[in-house]
């Protein structure tokens, strides 16, 4: 928590110590008014005293209690504007963190972890700033205050006191040591329960076609039903701490009168009456005491919650970026749109065996090469290697013969135009996606926009929309079919120009006259600059440049259609399973 309190900036460190100044101010106001109540007692109580100093005195509790609001108005809102603008620089942090993130550290946590850190998380560390910085500055100082007024009057009631403050204290004690541990375990399920939910949001098709919803909503109540369980236990056992609050508020007076009668009754008679006005005095300021205990453990019973979301969120902070920046920002070499692998091999960090062996080719500027293999082979794994989706684990990834590890990352990305196996959309409109790849600056035009649509075979269906170019995209391309979103991402990709481009397996929801009329065109446009395609029909690949095939992560054979026709048997039996022999030898 401390940590994430170092966020703080100067500003909200003077608000801090100005919400501090009122709060004692605050006190003072609150605990002053006691002892004009003990004046305006013995006042009343005392023959010819004059009306006007019990309204004196009462004006003076009544300026008492208006200062005491007025600050404790101003301090509410200075803490407020504390907490909204801390959580938003940590939800800016987090957010920008996650951006940052490689492929294997995002699936650590798991993507609705990371929202749940994002979301809740935030919100409880939030609450306990907004509530803290009142309760934990006012409390301690009001008890403190409180004390060292009412020492002096009776050890008897100090005593009192003193066990009531001792019983609140071990009641709060046992509750935060039996609950914290559980506040973890409410976390993890809040996480569990984002995820079931997220998937079936996403296979909401899937769960209707196959009839599941009754097994989604088992799964759910599963999950649902364990948070339930967590939240109802750690309620009922902080359900005991009010109750005993109850016991003491009204014990503790009753405990004081009792005492302070035997006292008065004992005391002589010059004494009753000051005696009696100390009681009085004495159990306000005990009241105050056990109050300022109350609002501690309001704290505590918000602390152990905040505590464990701050760890949680530190843990994302706290994360070692694999992928880390180069320094080369601009081009040192003439060469442009060249792509390079040297004995390249990978395996996941946390895997024992490697998923590419060995692997070397080299894309000239204008060129295509393409990849194919059965699934699993590691085509798609290969070409993320490119951007740095992920770092070689041995060999080296040459972009216009310099490593990829030296470029920044956001230079090394305009280099490249990628597309991914299965098509993005953003909430926006389809000018904003296909636009996309201008780093959000605005400066593609909209000619732009509409040629990459049209080289896309897209524009067609574009303007039979009712807003054409500017027709609203839902968030993931729930309104367009997956041929559609697929040449959308491949317009936002052409439309950014760039020296390279990645086609992971970008046309398979795709038709063969579409792909095929795409292709050449795509050809046409793109003829300055390097394509690297991964696509698993031979049509899509047999005229290219290149073709590299892979098998259990190992290049088995790299070439031309025709030279590995005659060459590759595997490349063979992937050819004859799609095409027949005559199509082969026509092609």
């Amino acid at each position: 928590m401390i940590k994430l309190l170092k966020n703080l900036t100067k500003k909200e460190w003077i608000l801090a110590i100005i919400s501090f100044i009122l709060i004692i101010a605050q006190v003072w106001l609150e605990l002053k008014m006691p002892d004009y109540m003990s004046e305006i007692t013995v006042l009343v109580q005392t023959e010819g005293s004059q009306m006007s100093e019990i309204i004196k005195n009462g004006a003076y509790m009544m300026a008492c209690a208006l200062g005491s609001l007025v600050s404790a108005v101003i301090v509410g809102y200075l803490v407020s504007t504390i907490a909204a603008n801390f959580s938003m620089k940590i939800r800016k942090r987090l957010f920008d963190k996650v951006g940052d993130l490689a492929m294997n550290e995002v699936k650590q946590f798991s993507t609705s972890s990371l929202i749940t850190r994002t979301t809740n998380d935030i919100t409880q560390v939030q609450m306990l700033v907004a509530m803290g910085l009142q309760l934990m500055i006012k409390a301690p100082i009001t008890a403190i205050w409180a004390v060292t007024k009412i020492l002096n009057k009776s050890w008897q009631w100090s005593a009192i006191t003193g066990v009531a403050v001792v019983f609140l204290l071990s009641i709060i004690a046992v509750l935060v040591a039996i609950v914290l541990p559980k506040f973890k375990i409410v976390q993890k399920l809040t996480d569990k329960i984002n995820g079931v939910t997220r998937e079936n949001l996403n296979g909401i098709r899937v769960v209707r076609a196959f009839n599941a919803e009754e097994y989604q909503e088992n799964k759910f109540e599963n999950v649902n039903e364990k948070l339930t369980n967590q939240q109802l236990f750690n309620q009922k056992k902080f359900a005991i701490m009010q109750p005993s609050m109850f016991i003491v508020m009204y014990c503790l007076p009753l405990a004081i009168y009792f005492v302070g009668a035997y006292l008065i009754r004992e005391a002589s008679m010059v004494d009753k009456l000051g005696l009696f006005g100390d009681m009085i005095v004495f159990s306000s300021y005990a009241m105050q005491v056990i109050m300022s205990f109350l609002m501690l453990a309001m704290i505590f019973m918000m602390l152990p919650r905040a505590q464990v979301s701050a760890n949680r969120i530190n843990e994302v902070l706290d994360t070692d970026i694999t992928i880390k920046d180069g320094k080369i920002n601009n081009d040192i070499t003439n060469q442009r749109g060249t792509v390079e692998f040297k004995n390249v091999s990978f395996k996941y960090p946390d895997a024992d065996e490697y998923l590419l062996k060995d692997i070397s080719f080299r894309a000239n500027k204008g060129e295509t090469v393409a990849f194919i293999g059965s699934t699993g082979s590691g085509k798609s794994t290969l070409i993320n290697l490119i951007p740095r989706f992920y770092d070689a684990t041995e060999g080296e990834v040459l972009v216009d013969g310099v490593n990829v590890k030296e470029y920044t990352q956001e230079f090394l990305h305009n280099k490249i135009g990628y597309v991914p196996q299965k098509a993005v959309m953003f909430n926006g409109t389809v000018n904003s996606n296909v636009s996309y790849g201008d780093n959000g600056k605005g400066s593609i035009s909209e000619e732009k926009i509409k040629e990459a649509i049209d080289v896309a075979q897209g524009k067609e269906f574009v303007e039979k929309m009712d807003e054409k170019y500017n027709t609203h995209i839902a968030q993931g391309g729930t309104n367009v079919s997956g041929g559609q979103k697929q040449r959308l991402a491949i317009a936002r990709a052409i439309a950014r120009n760039p020296e390279i481009y990645i086609f992971d397996d970008s046309f398979s929801a795709l038709d063969y006259k579409t792909d095929s009329l795409l292709r050449k065109e795509l050809k046409k446009y793109t003829k300055d600059a390097t394509s690297l395609i991964v696509a698993q029909r031979i049509g899509t690949i047999m005229n290219a440049d290149k073709i590299i095939v892979l098998e259990n992560g190992a290049c088995v054979g790299m070439g031309t259609h025709k030279e590995l026709l005659k060459n590759c048997e595997v490349y063979k039996e992937i050819a004859l399973s799609q095409l027949s022999k005559e199509e082969l030898e026509n092609a």
